[in-house]
């Protein structure tokens, strides 16, 4: 589920007012012209915060990437934009380094050695899912990926935690209760994750504390233990670590997924078996 508004999949434009020229550095004026600019382009109203961050340069290409932050009492979001060295125009889009493997860069930040594992740990094709137990979309991955993985023994999948709490009320308190499933049974966090998405409709943020002790207790966990643990400090700092994890990757929408570091968000059945297809037919290739 997204987090915030959607500035558009794809936008150039031209900042009419801008303050810069070709010769000068980027200037405090012109980030307040691209504020204005997006406001307006936007129809982005009074309650709706936008901050526009220091353009940094990206090597020699004559572009800057500028981080805009956009607060609303939905949630929040930053999205990157890049500026040309006039700050003329405004570029909203994927910049890819041709130099360079975003695959390996993105599986090289995934902080895995802690985090619930679903198949085999030796499996070579690993789907690594961020999400949020009370995001209707991860339901449907929940359901796409039961589905799916009897069809692939060389898929494993990891779990990380991703709750937005601005927009999901419970989405902490179950993902406290998946941290806690773990630390005592690895193999029960599994049964809970079941159990949890299958029943979200009737979670409510009233009634998620019982249920997550009814599906602890339904999983064979010691409920006195289980209990102690959703209310101490070790389950929290480990849903940080992991919401901390996904930022690092740029996650801003639940569920985020990645196939062998290839970007996938939301629930496509489609897109993500031609990813696992598109792994096995290159690891058959390179056994060649």
């Amino acid at each position: 589920m997204k987090t915030t508004l959607r500035l558009g999949l794809f936008t150039l434009v031209a900042l009419a007012a801008s303050g810069a020229s070709a010769q000068q550095p980027v200037s405090p004026e012109t980030q307040k012209n691209i504020e204005a600019f997006l406001r307006n382009y936007f129809a982005l109203g009074p309650d709706i915060k936008i901050t526009v961050g220091t353009p940094k340069e990206i090597g020699n290409s004559g572009l800057s990437e500028v981080a805009i932050d956009v607060k609303s009492p939905e949630g929040s979001d930053t999205v990157k934009m890049y500026l040309t060295k006039d700050g003329r125009y405004l570029l909203r889009g994927e910049l890819n380094d041709l130099t360079s493997d975003p695959l390996a860069e993105n599986i090289a930040k995934f902080k895995l050695s802690n985090a619930p594992v679903l198949g085999d740990p030796k499996a070579t094709i690993t789907i690594v899912e961020y999400s949020d137990f009370e995001c209707p979309v991860c339901r449907s991955l929940h359901d796409v990926l039961r589905g799916l993985l009897p069809k692939y023994p060389q898929v494993k999948v990891v779990f990380k935690d991703f709750p937005l709490e601005a927009l999901h009320p419970w989405a902490r308190t179950a993902a406290l209760a998946g941290r806690c499933a773990y630390q005592q049974d690895p193999k029960a966090f599994w049964k809970l994750y079941d159990l949890i998405y299958d029943n979200q409709d009737i979670i409510s943020a009233s009634n998620a504390w019982d249920k997550m002790l009814d599906y602890a207790g339904r999983s064979g966990l010691n409920a006195d233990t289980f209990k102690s643990c959703m209310s101490g400090p070790q389950a929290s700092a480990e849903v940080d670590a992991s919401i901390t994890n996904g930022k690092e990757l740029e996650v801003r929408s639940t569920p985020t997924v990645f196939v062998n570091g290839r970007r996938i968000n939301g629930a496509d059945p489609h897109v993500l078996q031609q990813y696992i297809e598109y792994e096995l037919a290159q690891q058959k290739a390179a056994k060649k």
